[in-house]
């Protein structure tokens, strides 16, 4: 599989470093290896979820019993969440950090990735949630702990954004 487990270590590390112990996810390639990193560490909670929403409640759960989160899903995840993302984790003021991978850009090969991808973007400024895309490895530690800062002292949504050139190892 040429998502890179290197580079999906150091993601995992930095959560970790930014104090994360609760993960929810669902399925997809591009995560594959974070969660079974998740999965595989007794100090991780992985939530596993039938639909992306459910991941919102889970992580607003956690804020209120003191534990940070991180959800996992790829831009159909996020697109398919926003309801919980409007109603609950923007209007309550809860820090949500989100890691997208970010299907659908340059050098997509599946047709069914594209669509989602093109629009994560402009729906993330339209609802008005900072972010910031991660895809190089340098920069993973530093725009993690940012982003859980900001999500923290904002207490709102913010996400990061997984980029090919990061999560994807051509052969």
């Amino acid at each position: 599989m040429p998502v890179s487990i290197t580079h999906s270590q150091m993601i995992y590390d930095a959560l970790k470093a930014s104090d994360v112990r609760l993960i929810s996810a669902l399925p997809e390639t591009w995560l594959v290896h974070l969660i079974r990193m998740a999965e595989d560490d007794a100090d991780m909670t992985l939530v596993r979820l039938a639909k992306e929403e459910e991941g919102v409640g889970i992580s607003m759960g956690a804020h209120l019993a003191g534990v940070k989160s991180a959800m996992l899903m790829q831009n159909h995840g996020f697109l398919a969440a926003i309801n919980g993302i409007v109603s609950g984790a923007q209007l309550f003021r809860i820090p949500l950090l989100m890691l997208i991978s970010h299907r659908g850009t340059f050098g997509e090969r599946d047709p069914w990735q594209t669509e989602g991808g093109g629009v994560t973007l402009s729906t993330l400024n339209a609802l008005g949630i900072p972010y910031d895309t991660l895809d190089a490895p340098d920069q993973v530690l530093s725009k993690i702990q940012k982003a859980q800062t900001l999500a923290n002292a904002a207490l709102r949504p913010v996400a990061l954004l997984l980029g090919r050139d990061l999560m994807w190892e051509d052969a």
